[in-house]
């Protein structure tokens, strides 16, 4: 292998329905996240993110302010949401979730993205009183925990 090339890697296929233990417990960990977002322009938009990730409803979950560009590439999308990709990566663990995103701004929404984010993360973010709650339906997994 020359110097700076990567190895072949086996092409990995979609985690089933029900991803393995590694996969969640990955995903329960602390890391930082990517957020890939469609741009009205049709470009990807990425940025890092805290992401929580609840297999159980199908929902991933990033708490955001509501004039982020990557709250307004969502509202952009239209009501029916934008596609969007969570992705964390530690070495040669590796973790996608795609699925359509939803900018909820209902309190209770925004308190369950915060509690979720505290338990993931070990700290309460801060007071940003225009704070929103992406929610995520979750539709696709990939990865390897």
């Amino acid at each position: 292998m020359e110097p700076g090339s990567l190895p072949d890697l086996p092409d990995l296929p979609d985690l089933p329905d029900r991803p393995d233990p590694a996969y969640l417990a990955f995903w329960r960990e602390r890391h930082v996240c990517t957020l890939t977002t469609p741009r009205p322009e049709g470009g990807p938009h990425v940025v890092p993110v805290g992401v929580t990730y609840d297999p159980e409803s199908g929902l991933a979950r990033v708490i955001a302010d509501g004039g982020s560009k990557k709250v307004r590439n969502i509202l952009a999308a239209g009501p029916d949401g934008a596609l969007v990709a969570v992705c964390q990566v530690d070495g040669r663990r590796w973790a996608t979730l795609e699925g359509r995103a939803r900018v909820r701004t209902e309190p209770d929404r925004i308190a369950e993205a915060e509690r979720r984010y505290a338990e993931r993360y070990g700290r309460q973010p801060r007071v940003n009183p225009t704070r929103v709650a992406v929610e995520i339906e979750v539709t696709r997994t990939l990865g390897r925990g």
